[in-house]
């Protein structure tokens, strides 16, 4: 089982690359057994979010985390990695809701990231169960990554993606 993460970061924004790979990798390795995957994750700022956010879901407004499940394909051989998808996090966003919340910016990143790779994978929270099952999976991939799942509540937005 592998993953293989593309990270793209245009701008430069302060980043732990290698932190924030694991914790895509923390999430894959939660859901998936013996299947390869890839992904890309991308951080951009609050307006290029905005208007993918109007685009692709019409809500004209930014968010932290977009996720952009990937059409499935179908494999030619049991050794080519199935596509996921897109993460796309919008830096300036998630920075200024962890200051306004006191949830350190590292540990958000790589909750968003955990969060944007179960989407791929297929989970969501639109329902109690759906959001208990995706929760409890996201919870065993933070603490995989030594971060304290406490993160979600105290970040406060995932609920809003």
């Amino acid at each position: 089982m592998s993953l293989g993460i593309t990270l793209q970061n245009p701008r430069g924004y302060p980043i732990d690359s290698e932190r924030l790979k694991r914790a895509a990798q923390a999430a894959f390795a939660r859901h998936r057994r013996h299947e390869a995957g890839e992904l890309s994750i991308v951080i951009t700022d609050a307006k290029t979010i905005k208007a993918m956010n109007r685009r692709y879901a019409a809500v004209n407004a930014p968010t932290d985390v977009l996720s952009f499940p990937a059409e499935s394909a179908p494999q030619e051989s049991g050794d080519c990695a199935r596509y996921l998808g897109d993460i796309v996090i919008a830096f300036d966003y998630a920075t200024e809701q962890a200051e306004e919340t006191g949830a350190a910016l590292g540990e958000a990143l790589c909750l968003l990231v955990i969060h944007g790779t179960l989407h791929l994978l297929g989970y969501d929270h639109d329902t109690i169960l759906a959001r208990e099952r995706m929760w409890a999976v996201q919870a065993l991939a933070l603490r995989a990554i030594q971060v304290d799942p406490a993160v979600v509540e105290s970040y406060g937005n995932i609920d809003n993606d």
